[in-house]
This record gives structure tokens, C-alpha cells and sequence, in this order.
């Protein structure tokens, strides 16, 4: 086979793998997933980013998401923001781009509308949370709630909130997430029945009505420096239960977003960083 060419990007901390299959290239298999995403043996990522030829009208790409395990995922808001800037550098994205510099990308779950900022961040529109249990899914529950309980074996009851921002979250609210057992409780609440596909786990902690600290165990990743979908899922269920603003700055290990959601039917939109690390060849 002919060597593969790809970028290391990340956002946020958040890292990726880019791929460009818009001449027909086939996606990577899992096998290859799990390979470039090792860290010791491969590329080292949290996921792969596979860049597409656009599926609705007015996009300039579509883009899919695989996980470091080789599982496919459908939502990732700092792979949108990297997969912007991917773009931008190739000269697909201004060239679909309106006036004011917005352009469109497809994800998995929907169309986002893409704007880069002055500072070169990218804002991304990343959908309208939806908190009905069926839709996340979240099993066991018929309505909506503010917050759910399940009782984990050796754990007892672990209270959170659960929202689905194209992709399965639930948020668990803690005093200081650095002493959060994000891997331990976000493997529990991940394997547990009432999430039939898995769920991405957040711990949040609240330092004001504009900011937020949190941390985030993925599925098929673990814990990530940063989650954009994550970011956007924390900001929706707390400014749903009326403890921050609905503009509100989420602190991650990797850096910082900023998260707004101007009303409850209204999209939420992702603002921050994205940043190439370097080019190559995977030689297969």
C-alpha cells in the first residue's frame, strides 16, 4: 500500500489524527484506528478525523469521527473546530465560504454552521441539546428530569444530569474536580444498562455563574484533556438548572471554551482553539 499522509492537530489538548479521503480513499478499519491511535507504536490520538466529500447541500465537507478502541463516535466539538482549520488551510473551506467567512460542515448527527474568529478560534454550532431520556438514551426514566439517580454497586446512588448533544452525556457535579474520580465512577456509569450506547461522563465543578471547571472520561477513549461536545453538554444541564449564566467559560486540562446557549431552543455554540502539530506518513 502507498503511505497514508495525515496531520496531528489538537484542540484544547484534545488530539487527532486527520485524514483526507475526499478522492476515494476507504475509511480506516479498527485495527488501523487502534494503530495510529497508540501512543508508544503509532501517531498517539484520542481520535481519528476522517475528511469527507460534503452529504447536504451548501457544506464544503463532511467529516467522521473514530475512536482511539476503533469504534466510531458521532459527535466531537474539538475535531469540528481542527477539521475547520484543516479546511481553511486547504482553501475548501474559504472557498464555500458566505461573506462574512461562515462556512458549513457535515458531522455524523447534522449540519454545523463554522465561523473563525478574529483571534483564529473557530465557533461552532453544535445543535440543540436534547434532554428527553429516550433520545440520550438513558433508559429507565420516562420523562425528563433535572437531575437522575442510579445506585452503583459498591458505590451507592450517583446522582447526575444527562443530555444528548448529538452524542450520549451525563454530568456528575462535584466540590473539586481534581480529586474527582473520573476514572473509577466514569467507568461505572459507562458499562451500566441504563446507557445502551455507552455514555461520555463529565465532572463539574462550579467557581462562579461564568465559569466552570471539568474533566471528561469518553467512550472508547478514557479521559481526555479536553471535550468539546462535553464542554457544550456541562454548560447545557447546569444553565438548565439555573447555576450559571448562558454564557459561561469551561475549564479543561487542556485549555478553555467557551460555551454559550442563547435560549432553550436555540443551538449551542462552541468557541476555542484548534492547532496543527505536524504532517506525515503512515507507512502501512
Amino acid at each position: 500500500m502507498s503511505p497514508m499522509t495525515f496531520s496531528k492537530m489538537h484542540g484544547a489538548g484534545n488530539d487527532f489524527v486527520v485524514l483526507d479521503l475526499r478522492g476515494g480513499v476507504a475509511p480506516p478499519d479498527a485495527a488501523l484506528c487502534r494503530a495510529l491511535a497508540d501512543r508508544h507504536l503509532g501517531v498517539g490520538c484520542d481520535q481519528i478525523l476522517t475528511i469527507e466529500a460534503p452529504r447536504s447541500h451548501g457544506a464544503v465537507a463532511s467529516y467522521r469521527i473514530w475512536n482511539a478502541d476503533g469504534s466510531s463516535s458521532q459527535q466531537c466539538g474539538n475535531g469540528a473546530r481542527c477539521v475547520a482549520a484543516w479546511l481553511v488551510r486547504d482553501g475548501a473551506a474559504v472557498e464555500g465560504a458566505s461573506d462574512d467567512g461562515a462556512f458549513v460542515l457535515d458531522s455524523p448527527v447534522g449540519a454545523h454552521a463554522v465561523t473563525r474568529l478574529a483571534d483564529g478560534r473557530y465557533e461552532v454550532a453544535m445543535g440543540v441539546p436534547e434532554f428527553v431520556p429516550g433520545r440520550i438514551p438513558l433508559h429507565g426514566f420516562d420523562t425528563a428530569q433535572p437531575d437522575y439517580t442510579l445506585d452503583l454497586d459498591g458505590i451507592g446512588p450517583v446522582a447526575f444530569g444527562a443530555v444528548s448533544m448529538g452524542n450520549p452525556h451525563a454530568l456528575v457535579l462535584v466540590d473539586d474536580v481534581d480529586s474527582a474520580d473520573v476514572v473509577g465512577l466514569g467507568a461505572r456509569l459507562q458499562s451500566h444498562a441504563a446507557f445502551p450506547q455507552s455514555v461520555n461522563v463529565g465532572f463539574a465543578q462550579i467557581q462562579s455563574r461564568g465559569r466552570i471547571r471539568l474533566r471528561v472520561y469518553e467512550r472508547g477513549v478514557g479521559e481526555t484533556l479536553a471535550c468539546g461536545s462535553g464542554a457544550c453538554a456541562a454548560a447545557a444541564v447546569l444553565i438548565r438548572r439555573g447555576l450559571v449564566d448562558r454564557a459561561v467559560a469551561v475549564a479543561l486540562p487542556g485549555g478553555e471554551l467557551r460555551i454559550s446557549w442563547p435560549s432553550d431552543d436555540a443551538q449551542v455554540a462552541m468557541a476555542g482553539p484548534a492547532a496543527f502539530v505536524f504532517e506525515g506518513e503512515w507507512q502501512a
